[in-house]
């Protein structure tokens, strides 16, 4: 893939290619049951084509979704701030960048707003922006959902090798947009991406960063998924068993997407339930091994949010072994699909990431000679 020493850029490129493949593998069957996958395409492993085939738009063949245009859109924030976020200054960044910026949409193959795009959650950033409101509480009230999740590995990338740091960034600056089990899952999405960066990162010390950040039923949630994940191989056959483990702590209903949201508990804030996306991710990282392939193939044909389980595993898999674990033909794909090339973003992540890094070093060295002075 490429002939660069430069292992911290070749883990900012597979995670943000490792999110978009996931994101592209899903999107096709996106809210579609296990049972409906396997009646139109049998197994998915590859980037398909749209579930109806003579509509040669909309999802399918490498297209990605909404979650893959939001971590563009919050990797530009961070590279034009040249600095971390708070939830001020990614509220005042991102949302102008989804309501009056024109960008390629490949599924409506035109040039748009993000915003016409977005699911509902999603859009409430817009909202809470053209009312004014205060940054660090305008998520509450939002539905609670995996809005937040599906974009949060910038955070992680810009704190490479510090999950904790990446949590607590990601606490604060998703304030803005989630609340509730909503927000703890793009902490700990974050939280994961930053460990995979670590050089002897693995994937059982991706699930121990993800059990010593995690609150409440996340928590909870995720230690019951890794269990189950731990004592199965193939992701096939972990299908059903995650879903049954994750139902204890999942919100929505088995069957249908429209009977989500009213007249329902789903999306209400909890402090016992978990959103489905980010355990189950994390669930194919332990059943495959950390396979950056069979992570990606179990989320998508897990069904149901399948594009963002499949993207979230992806963006943890790929920092996890770098840009050259992933198909060539996968990136390509990902590039022409999308009138897209993530390279130049990469690059430019890295350099941040390091210059970030340089200052907070050299602030702990200056903290430590202030300490030195106080003696005792």
């Amino acid at each position: 893939m490429t002939d660069s020493p430069d292992i911290l850029l070749k883990k900012i490129q597979g995670c943000l290619y490792g999110g978009a493949i996931g994101d592209a593998m899903g999107a096709p069957a996106e809210w579609r049951m296990p049972h409906e996958i396997r009646e139109r395409y049998g197994y998915i492993t590859d980037l398909v084509e749209s579930w109806d085939e003579a509509n040669v738009r909309g999802r399918g063949n490498g297209r990605y979704t909404d979650d893959t245009h939001m971590v563009q859109l919050l990797s530009q924030c961070y590279l034009e701030r040249g600095d971390h976020l708070d939830a001020h200054e990614f509220f005042r960044r991102i949302v102008p960048k989804m309501a009056l910026e024109d960008r390629w949409i490949p599924e409506y193959e035109r040039e748009m707003k993000l915003v016409e795009r977005l699911f509902y959650p999603e859009k409430w950033l817009y909202n809470r922006w053209l009312a004014n409101a205060d940054p660090r509480t305008a998520g509450v009230g939002n539905m609670v959902n995996c809005g937040a999740a599906m974009y949060a590995a910038p955070v992680g990338i810009i704190n490479a090798c510090d999950p904790a740091r990446a949590y607590a960034e990601a606490v604060d600056i998703f304030s803005a947009h989630q609340v509730s089990f909503g927000l703890e899952a793009a902490a700990v999405q974050a939280a994961c991406v930053a460990e995979a960066f670590k050089p002897d990162a693995s994937v059982s010390s991706i699930i121990d960063a993800a059990l010593s950040v995690a609150k409440d039923g996340t928590a909870d949630c995720i230690a019951a998924i890794a269990e189950a994940a731990g004592t199965l191989s193939d992701w096939r056959e972990a299908i059903a068993p995650l879903r049954d483990v994750m139902r204890k702590y999942d919100t929505s209903p088995d069957d249908a997407k429209s009977e989500r949201g009213n007249g329902t508990d789903d999306w209400t804030p909890s402090r016992s339930h978990s959103i489905e996306e980010v355990p189950v991710a994390l669930g194919f990282l332990v059943v495959t091994g950390g396979d950056f392939d069979g992570t990606i193939m179990g989320g998508t044909n897990y069904g149901r949010d399948n594009d963002s389980i499949a993207g979230m595993g992806g963006a943890i898999a790929g920092a996890l072994h770098g840009i050259d674990a992933l198909r060539p033909e996968w990136v390509e794909k990902i590039n022409s699909a999308n009138r897209i090339d993530l390279m130049p973003i990469a690059d430019d992540l890295a350099d941040l990431t390091r210059a970030l890094q340089a200052r907070q070093l050299a602030a702990a060295q200056s903290r430590q000679v202030a300490f030195e002075k106080l003696g005792g």
